[in-house]
């Protein structure tokens, strides 16, 4: 029965601890996901910086694993380049020992220091966070309630594991199988990335191994070879998060591989060459301090060693990853998407939904290359209709189902981002990309009505008197600059931009007017074709209509300045 029991204890304490790492770290990412965009910026050319932002974003999230994934995605989406990841990579291993020494203060036994040890506080922290998720103002999306909470879970947790395991700390199962690990480092490596990859946790596989070496089972030789494999186990979750992604975000996930592999190699030779030398001390036994002790400086030391071999790395990946006959003629491509649309679906990576203000600024980038393909196209049917010269139709048509599918893409994404845990200030943003979402696609729609006007004319020989064509072009003109103001108001966020397009939507609005009448007058005189006529009242409806989706566009801008 006490066996039975123990079991119990065990499981339970480890269901809590992984779901309190989970709790903690998405806590932690929401956190730091808006300044993400702010952290990124200053990963340049230096990769200190780099290692150093690694370092801080795994510190503050808690898992390498998360940070990772999200730089694949980011690769993946074009935000990061391989050389940049390098660093980040680096950093994102020594961050991720935070975890362990957090861990560490179970072993204090001081009676001054009784405050510090977790079993005192850890009931309070996640009686406190429990209280402001169910009672505060903002309930679920608490994230300091979700953050106590979840460091509460994950010290009970491991004090439920220490109990259970504690009374089995001398059995000769344990005494032999961490004998057998430590004199073959193959077996206790495979051991911790085996772990380490089921459970998807480096800093929880680590902390599951203090907890047994708090109850003095395990070798500091077997402990020492179970962490490197853990730093191997935790790329298991990056590589996975690769599959179907392009080859560069593949690459970046190898990259993590290698690394990881060659400190292991690296510290596993000098243990083994060291353990002859000095058996005694690697025959006693590991305390959970010497665990973190031991994790930082394997990643700290690892980073100095491998850090001038960066782009040693990014060579080698490109080796592990070569480039396919699809990568390279880029010809395969069953749903029938553009390259802009491919280039598209690339930038809305789901990785980077793990941090919703990377998320948020890459589809903005992409409504804002929506808008400016729209542009693109008025001013192309209105060159169709003026000129009379239909050899461009074709692309014309083709640029207004590339919009409509963008559309589609972006309408999709923004759902999913709006499903996130996001601040009020990112909901509105989101809101306001759906509306100019809308907008942009209605700017298309108008460009599509002048193209089909102008194949009608073509088809039926209607042609425009020369104050007609003079008309249209003025129009048009202003059309598109008040247009194009609306899209820098988005890609600059400018106040100046936003007022500039707002004027200019007036002056379509008063030419409109203006040349509705004369137009109606040279109707009524005769000096225009009825034909011509209403094709030329529908075209510069067509173009105030654009004008107003601009007004629109500028305007969602103007409410999140």
């Amino acid at each position: 029965m006490a066996l039975i029991s123990s079991i119990f204890s065990l499981f339970g304490g480890l269901g809590m601890f992984l779901y309190g790492m989970t709790t903690m770290s998405d806590g932690m990412q929401k956190a730091a996901s808006s300044r993400m965009s702010k952290f990124l910026s200053l990963v340049t050319g230096n990769r200190v910086v780099a290692v150093l932002l690694g370092a801080a974003i795994t510190a503050l999230v808690q898992s390498s694993s998360a940070t990772t994934v999200m730089v694949v995605g980011f690769v993946n989406a074009g935000v990061l380049n391989l050389s940049q990841v390098v660093g980040i990579i680096m950093g994102a291993n020594i961050g991720t020992t935070i975890t362990a020494w957090m861990v560490s203060l179970t072993q204090l036994s001081s009676s001054a220091l009784a405050f510090l040890k977790p079993e005192f506080f850890a009931p309070l922290l996640v009686g406190f966070g429990a209280f402001r998720l169910l009672l505060g103002k903002k309930g679920k999306n608490d994230i300091a309630g979700a953050f106590c909470v979840g460091v509460g879970l994950i010290f009970i947790g491991l004090e439920f594991m220490s109990n259970a395991v504690a009374p089995y700390a001398d059995s000769p199962v344990f005494s032999r199988a961490f004998q057998v690990m430590g004199g073959n480092p193959l077996l206790g490596v495979l051991a911790g990335a085996v772990v380490t990859g089921l459970i998807q946790s480096s800093a929880a596989s680590v902390s599951i191994l203090q907890t047994l070496a708090l109850s003095g089972a395990v070798p500091r030789a077997a402990g020492f070879y179970i962490t490197l494999g853990q730093n191997i186990g935790t790329c298991v979750t990056a590589v996975l998060s690769s599959t179907g992604a392009s080859r560069t975000a593949k690459r970046a996930a190898a990259i993590h591989l290698l690394f990881n592999v060659a400190g292991a190699v690296l510290f596993g030779s000098v243990i083994f060459a060291a353990s002859f030398f000095f058996s005694s001390f690697f025959s006693g036994m590991l305390t959970p301090v010497e665990i973190s002790i031991f994790h930082t400086v394997f990643n700290v030391s690892c980073t100095i060693v491998l850090f001038p071999a960066g782009d040693l790395l990014v060579f080698l990946s490109g080796k592990l990853v070569p480039e396919s006959r699809a990568d390279r003629e880029a010809e395969e491509n069953p749903n029938g998407y553009t390259a802009i649309e491919k280039n598209l679906i690339l930038h809305l990576d789901k990785r980077i939904l793990e941090s919703p203000a990377i998320a948020l600024q890459a589809a903005y980038q992409e409504v804002c290359n929506m808008g400016t393909l729209a542009a693109t196209n008025v001013e192309a049917a209105m060159e169709l209709l003026i000129s009379g010269d239909l050899q461009k139709l074709r692309d014309t048509v083709g640029r207004e189902q590339v919009i409509d599918n963008m559309q589609k893409l972006l309408t999709d994404y923004l759902i999913r981002i709006g499903n996130l845990s996001l601040t009020e200030s990112q909901k509105f943003l989101v809101t306001n990309m759906f509306n100019s979402i809308t907008d942009i696609e209605r700017v298309g729609d108008h460009a599509d009505n002048i193209a089909e006007q102008a194949q009608y004319m073509q088809e039926h020989k209607i042609v425009f008197s020369e104050v007609g064509v003079a008309d249209l072009r003025r129009i048009s003109a202003k059309t598109l600059e008040s247009y194009r103001a609306s899209i820098a108001a988005m890609n600059s966020r400018s106040l100046e931009d936003v007022v500039r397009t707002a004027r200019l939507e007036d002056e379509v609005d008063d030419m409109e007017e203006e040349m509705r009448e004369q137009h109606l007058e040279r109707l009524a005189s005769g000096a225009c074709e009825p034909q011509a006529g209403v094709i030329f009242l529908d075209v510069i409806s067509d173009l105030e209509r654009i004008s107003d989706h601009a007004d629109n566009i500028a305007g969602y801008v103007k409410v999140t300045l």
